[in-house]
């Protein structure tokens, strides 16, 4: 199962030890999830469309896909 994280700047943490991100974006819903995968677990957050480009430039994950 994967687990959801509230707050961004602990996402942020996680993704450091990430191996991959994906970003799917849902414009019906006007959020994005944001996926990043550890070795262990799956961590995700929702981000507003709005506030994504901002959110992506702060990420440490070093493989970040985008997902349609």
């Amino acid at each position: 199962m994967p687990r959801e994280v509230k707050d961004p700047e602990e996402f942020v943490k996680i993704s450091e030890r990430a191996v991959e991100c994906r970003v799917v974006k849902l414009e019906n819903e006007g959020v994005a999830k944001v996926k990043a995968r550890t070795r262990r677990y799956l961590y995700t957050i929702k981000i507003p469309l709005s506030n994504l480009d901002d959110f992506l430039k702060k990420l440490k994950c070093q493989n970040i896909k985008f997902i349609e």
